[in-house]
């Protein structure tokens, strides 16, 4: 796994008043929440410290504001950036307690060096892949026709080495036999959201994104977007992993336990995240 400690990272800190999920928290979720932090203490000046990966930064606001409804008493802080980057944060001692990671083989790089704890590690999701532009004048009906259009002069892509939608982006290019010919046209973001920001921006003309960025309200009405065929690139499986770290904090546990809840499919479903494979 490549990448170092200083890609830009997003830290949000999530306030006491908080969101419902669908109107309500699943009497399901909040059985499960007493059993397992039964003969527990959560004191009041805790805090859930959550890493995860850019794709994620508008889903993990949902899912960290549903939590907050069951643990009122946890401050919940996430910091989003690219996987690879934050795997090496926490390697070097960042306090993380949860690491949600774009892929499966980062969190299993976390295990391998002593750094998470390998019976924690649950897929929650899988991620899409989509071109995405903001140009009206941009018909995107088909893949291939997109990436041989002449208007199309910059393509945004995410770092390939600390970033699986960027790898994911590569292989779909290779398997369409257009990425050594637009390697000229490439403009890297260190992290899917900023790769997204570059299409935003209009400084690409399009881009390889995760779908669910391009769902949220922000960028919903703006642009139009293919859905990448799942068969051009390895899948987008996403995994969790409680850290090191986390291990000595109960409501990491209670956490990693809510991202398999059917509360938290609910949220990621209206993100544009499918359901992993059955094990």
């Amino acid at each position: 796994m490549g990448g170092d400690d200083t890609g830009p990272v997003n830290k949000i800190t999530f306030p006491v008043a908080s969101l419902k999920v669908d109107g309500h928290v699943g009497a399901v979720f909040r059985l499960l929440l007493i059993f397992l932090v039964a003969g527990s203490t959560l004191s009041a000046s805790g805090t859930l410290r959550i890493a995860a990966a850019s794709n994620l930064v508008f889903a993990v606001e949902t899912l960290a504001n549903a939590f907050r409804e069951v643990t009122p008493e946890l401050k919940v802080e996430v910091v989003t950036g690219a996987s690879g980057n934050l795997v090496a944060q926490i390697t070097h001692g960042a306090p993380y307690d949860v690491f949600m990671s774009a892929d499966l083989a980062y969190p299993q790089a976390l295990v391998a060096t002593g750094q998470a704890d390998a019976a924690s590690l649950t897929p929650f999701a899988t991620g899409r892949l989509v071109l995405w532009t903001t140009r009206s004048d941009l018909p995107m009906t088909d893949l291939g026709a997109v990436l041989h259009d002449a208007r199309v002069r910059k393509i945004a892509i995410a770092n390939i080495d600390t970033a699986p939608y960027g790898r994911a982006a590569r292989q779909t290019l290779e398997k369409l036999g257009r990425w050594t010919a637009l390697q000229s046209q490439l403009v890297i973001g260190e992290n899917i959201s900023q790769t997204a920001q570059f299409v935003a921006s209009g400084n690409a003309d399009a881009g390889f994104v995760a779908l669910s960025l391009v769902m949220a309200p922000e960028h919903e009405a703006n642009g139009s977007w293919l859905v990448v065929p799942d068969e051009l690139h390895s899948p987008l499986t996403q995994g969790a992993v409680l850290t090191k770290h986390g291990t000595t904090n109960p409501a990491a546990l209670v956490f990693l336990k809510f991202l398999g809840s059917e509360d938290a499919r609910k949220i990621f479903a209206r993100h544009g995240y499918g359901m992993p494979p059955s094990p």
